[in-house]
């Protein structure tokens, strides 16, 4: 088989496995439409965990992101009937958590609570050394990297906090990000190339 006959299997695949996503959204969509409960809580059972990682991203603190996700679902359960369907679903769930994080983060600032109080984790391994925690030096030294990159996430504006959340820990597509913050392609492109070099310059003072 040529190389472009394996590239269109590929591609076939992909539009198939695309094809059966949307089918199954539509699915849900109705079930969730019609108010059955149980379709409400298979939408939490398979987004939930997303959408709290990327909470925690944003705002820095864990309870917080447990509550903002609790919000949210009570917000897409009020709402469902108006989405449009332009999007896929979890494209729209990631919009509506979007606006929620971002509105958290403006009421917090107003608050007092900034960037020092982020990530309390984070702080505690930079500041004692990484402490006692048992366990192999590998896992240690993994958790010190996680602590690193939850850090230097933590110091970008939240807009370039974002995008770096949804393209390279969510892994979402160009696609669905410019339909979750509604800007341009250019503009996702030159703010997420302006994120991440300043996450290189943060981790990179890290270094020993």
């Amino acid at each position: 088989m040529t190389s472009g006959g394996v590239l269109e299997i590929g591609q076939e695949a992909a539009v198939a496995e695309a094809a059966e996503s949307r089918r199954q959204d539509m699915a849900l969509l109705a079930r969730l439409r019609r108010g059955d409960s149980d379709a409400f809580e298979l939408l939490v059972r398979t987004h939930q965990d997303r959408l709290y990682d990327f909470c925690v991203r944003m705002v820095g603190d864990r309870e917080e992101a447990h509550d903002l996700v609790q919000e949210i679902f009570v917000s897409v359960h009020q709402n469902v009937r108006r989405f449009r369907e332009d999007a896929k679903l979890s494209t729209w769930l990631f919009r509506i958590t979007k606006n929620h994080c971002i509105n958290r983060l403006k009421y917090l600032k107003r608050r007092g609570r900034g960037r020092s109080d982020e990530y309390d984790e984070t702080t505690a391994l930079f500041t004692e050394g990484g402490g006692t925690a048992p366990g192999p030096d590998a896992a240690l030294e993994s958790a010190r990297e996680r602590a690193r990159v939850q850090w230097a996430i933590a110091q970008l504006e939240p807009d370039a906090r974002m995008l770096v959340a949804l393209r390279d820990i969510e892994g979402l597509s160009y696609d669905e990000i410019i339909d979750i913050t509604e800007l341009p392609e250019g503009t996702v492109k030159s703010r997420l190339h302006r994120a991440r070099e300043k996450l290189a310059d943060l981790l990179g003072r890290l270094e020993p």
